[in-house]
Order: C-alpha cells, then structure tokens, then sequence
C-alpha cells in the first residue's frame, strides 16, 4: 500500500495541466479508449480537450448509436458526454461537417466546430500534451 501512494506521488509531478486528444479512428473500441483515457486524465486533474475528425466525428451527433463496451456497458459517445458534464470541451474538425450530412444544429449541446489557427495553437502549446487516437 506504501509503495502504491508513493508511486502516485511521483507521478502527480509528470502530470500535465492540459492535453489535447485527437480522434479519428472509426474503431468502436479505440474510440472507447480514448475516452476511458481522456476521462481519467479528467479526473486526475487536466483540462482535456477533444478533436473529433472523420467517423468519430459522429460521437458528436444527438443521433449517435453505437454498441455498448463491457465492461461498464457504455458507448464512447456516452462517455463524450460525461466528459463534457465533467468540464470537459470538444470540437467536430473543421472539415467533418462540411463533408457530412449534418449540420451544426445536428451536435450535441456543448460541442463546437474546431477552427484551423485554434487547434493549430493547442497542437504547438508545449504546456498542452497532445494524444491522437
């Protein structure tokens, strides 16, 4: 037990304040992951901020369905949106709507169209770590 909070310690110095995850993979499960990750690192204490482009753009959408991943049973869409709850901010790429179907009105609360010079930014911030999935 000692060993275990001493090794919590000496990470709480490698956190980062905020991160940047990027997801584009259409993958239920590799969605699912950068989810359950971009949640933890929510409740470890960073500001998390999504990408969505392509098909996981789709996370986004109010008419969003997918297959739900044991073992908590939940969609990656579902988990977008606990982040979002938890403080988290998203954006649908720059590219997703226009390419697409939908519209903006077809989001869900909360969700916002990443612009170029905007991500540009985040991706170059060296206090902001970036993930892509």
């Amino acid at each position: 037990m000692a060993e275990k909070q001493k090794d919590n310690r000496a990470n709480k110095g490698n956190n980062v304040d905020e991160v940047l995850v990027i997801l584009s993979s259409d993958s239920n499960q590799t969605q699912g992951m950068a989810m359950v990750l971009a949640n933890t690192m929510a409740e470890q204490g960073a500001r998390v901020n999504v990408l969505l482009c392509d098909e996981a753009g789709d996370l986004a959408l109010k008419s969003y369905e997918a297959e739900a991943l044991a073992p908590k049973n939940v969609t990656p869409g579902q988990m977008l949106r606990g982040l979002l709850k938890a403080g988290g901010t998203a954006n649908v790429c720059a590219l997703y709507l226009p390419n697409s179907e939908y519209g903006k009105d077809d989001l869900i609360d909360g969700v916002g169209v990443a612009m170029p010079p905007q991500m540009a930014g985040q991706m170059l911030d060296r206090k902001i770590r970036t993930f892509s999935f």
